[in-house]
């Protein structure tokens, strides 16, 4: 008998600060007419699309309200039935949200056949309100993050002009044709952690790979030799701590030399990271709280 086939989707549990008093966080849910039920916004994945990116625009197309990403949460895998027969697994991967903007007023949805309400509701409330055990669940989990948390993304450069092609100095190397595909990829991923500082090695291939995010989001790249192959350990720990202290989602480009410097001075085993991907760091005031490996 063939396995059903597994129905990726995606969402986020978005929190924040209670609007009244020293009440919890606040959470927003949306009402399916479909089923009438209570849930967290979320969706299929379109083609090609990454679950990350997904979470972002499926609570964007479902609310009207930004998110940017927070530390991720076990996923949901239930069954898709027709009666008795099983027609699909679908597994939903959810992330803690985080409204760009705490003050959306959701009293102004427009109705459809999707989604008919959307409300924000105080966090012991919400636990009531919601249908499905899974999703109290899931909102348990979230709710461990009620702290706000910032993303620091540690990415290395995109794939470059292989070094015996190139005569000219090394940190002048550019990215190849794949690279510049993985710089452009990477502009979708950047933007559903908030991306708003970008740090980079001065080599070429670096700063290029998040030369189409900065583009996109109007940011000034800020290169460094701090970060460039040969930096002192005790510089790039420097640089990484200081940026591990700030309350801005930051993204940190570097090398494979220079990475391990990086995760050292933020007190992680060694990770391979494939040339374009990155591992997200979720910090509250200079603590992590989650590690994330994500790539475009």
């Amino acid at each position: 008998m063939p396995q059903p086939a597994v129905v990726p989707a995606a969402g986020a549990v978005v929190l924040r600060r209670a609007t009244k008093g020293k009440q919890r966080s606040e959470v927003l849910l949306v009402h399916r007419p479909r089923y009438d039920d209570w849930s967290f916004p979320k969706g299929k994945l379109d083609p090609g699309e990454t679950a990350h990116v997904a979470a972002v625009r499926e609570v964007e197309e479902e609310t009207g309200v930004a998110v940017r990403l927070g530390p991720p949460l076990p996923p949901q895998l239930y069954l898709v039935r027709a009666g008795d027969e099983v027609k699909a697994v679908k597994q939903v991967h959810y992330w803690v949200g985080r409204a760009l903007d705490d003050g959306h007023d959701v009293a102004a949805y427009e109705p459809n056949d999707e989604v008919d309400a959307v409300r924000w509701l105080p966090a012991d409330r919400a636990a009531t309100e919601l249908t499905y055990e899974h999703d109290r669940a899931t909102l348990r989990d979230a709710l461990l993050f009620e702290q706000p948390t910032t993303p620091l993304v540690v990415l290395r450069h995109a794939l470059a002009l292989d070094k015996a092609s190139w005569s000219k100095a090394d940190e002048k190397r550019p990215l190849s044709e794949d690279g510049e595909q993985q710089a452009r990829d990477l502009v979708p991923l950047l933007r559903a952690y908030g991306a708003a500082r970008l740090v980079s090695s001065s080599s070429r291939r670096c700063w290029t790979t998040l030369s189409p995010y900065a583009d996109h989001a109007g940011l000034e790249l800020e290169c460094t030799d701090d970060l460039a192959k040969g930096a002192e350990p005790d510089t790039v720990a420097l640089v990484t701590r200081r940026l591990l202290r700030g309350t801005t989602p930051t993204v940190l480009c570097t090398h494979r030399e220079v990475l391990p410097a990086v995760l050292d001075a933020l007190h992680l085993a060694p990770l391979p990271i494939d040339k374009g991907a990155a591992v997200v760091v979720h910090h509250h005031e200079g603590r992590i709280a989650a590690v994330e490996p994500v790539s475009a």
